[in-house]
């Protein structure tokens, strides 16, 4: 099963080293020339930086967002904490398409769509269930001992949060981060809808490119794809130790 899942990954990356005009395999020869017109073309780097952008917002958003919720779901008793629960990680049950289409008429009516905030909200929709998700798993293994503690010494809630709580739960926020930025960075269908003519996306010029032309560029766009993917999780397993 892991060589099937895994195979399909390994051809793109050596067909980005292709020096066959279109997609051939197994290549005729070896080549950078793609990886060289990539780093050349304004047009990719700009949407690079789009995507960066957008990534980067949905991380604030959703970090920032998912440290308050965790700790209202773990550590709050309030009435009606389980739909708070289901509202939060609904966007993981309804589909992406859904979503994104209700997105697109939400910002098309305040006229947002085509905006590198719309965007980034959508996105946060997305990522926002994950950030909350790892943080409050990480909150439940947090002995309320410590924080009680510091509550008989005089610390009010905002000062116990900030010395006691935040530095035991640190590394689970900045994996939420490090999740938020990934789902918000290889987000495709929110970005169709939301997206304008110039503020596309790495991962929607990449679905365009694949309907106007398929040359081995295409694969070396998806092996820096799979890079940053695999650099990311690699920080989330480090942290995570």
């Amino acid at each position: 099963m892991l060589i099937f899942l895994v195979s399909p990954i390994v051809i793109v990356s050596i067909l980005s080293f292709s020096s066959a005009d279109t997609l051939m395999f197994p290549p005729p020869g070896f080549s950078l020339r793609w990886y060289e017109r990539f780093w050349s073309m304004t047009s990719w780097w700009d949407a690079l930086w789009i995507s960066l952008k957008v990534a980067l917002l949905c991380t604030l958003f959703s970090t920032g967002l998912a440290l308050p919720a965790a700790f209202a779901l773990v550590r709050g008793r309030f009435p009606g904490k389980r739909y708070i629960y289901a509202l939060i990680f609904s966007p993981m049950i309804v589909p992406t398409i859904i979503s994104a289409v209700a997105l697109y008429f939400f910002f098309g009516r305040i006229g947002a769509n085509g905006s590198i905030l719309a965007m980034a909200l959508g996105h946060t929709v997305l990522a926002l269930p994950i950030a909350v998700m790892v943080i409050c798993a990480s909150l439940q293994g947090v002995d309320r001992r410590y924080e009680m503690a510091a509550y008989s010494l005089g610390a009010g809630p905002v000062r116990t949060f900030v010395r006691i709580t935040f530095p035991l739960i640190w590394p689970a926020t900045v994996t939420a981060a490090l999740f938020s930025f990934l789902t918000s960075f290889d987000e495709l269908l929110i970005p169709m809808f939301l997206s304008g003519i110039s503020t596309e996306t790495l991962s929607v010029m990449v679905w365009n490119s694949l309907l106007l032309e398929v040359d081995p560029m295409i694969a070396a766009v998806s092996t820096l794809f799979v890079i940053s993917t695999a650099t990311i999780l690699l920080i989330v397993a480090v942290l995570r130790r």
